[in-house]
């Protein structure tokens, strides 16, 4: 892998623990909301823009939790990764796909099914919020 792309993601859980995904115009991928930082944004002013911007909602004060960073990957990107700071976080409104977001779903992640998942998502997320739940 080749020229690496910093981004920050966001995993975001209803009350079922069901894990919001979406998935971007032009792709077939579903990956957490999120992307990449602005000049001068740290990780949670990236992250409460992107999701204002694609999901309309914000993050709820107080509760960003930090779970690490990790490589995968690019799904979107051929030949390139991405380098991911995730977080938990709680959001404040309800989400509706906007901006490039074509559609968002609910995954259960005990049953993802066919679901097509960005290697981030399939390869540390899953794993991460499966963990976490036990």
């Amino acid at each position: 892998m080749t020229d690496a792309v910093a981004i920050v993601a966001a995993i975001i859980r209803d009350a079922r623990g069901h894990l919001l995904l979406v998935r971007k115009r032009r792709t077939v991928s579903f990956m957490q909301p999120g992307g990449k930082r602005e000049a001068g944004e740290d990780d949670l002013a990236a992250l409460a823009r992107e999701l204002e911007e694609e999901l309309g909602c914000g993050i709820v004060a107080g509760s960003a939790v930090s779970l690490g960073r990790f490589k995968a990957p690019a799904a979107n990107e051929a030949g390139r990764e991405v380098i991911a700071d995730v977080w938990s976080v709680a959001i404040d409104g309800a989400p509706a796909a906007s901006a490039e977001i074509a559609e968002m779903i609910w995954l259960d992640t005990n049953a993802p099914g066919d679901t097509v998942l960005a290697p981030l998502t399939r390869d540390h997320v899953l794993p991460l919020v499966r963990r976490r739940a036990a």
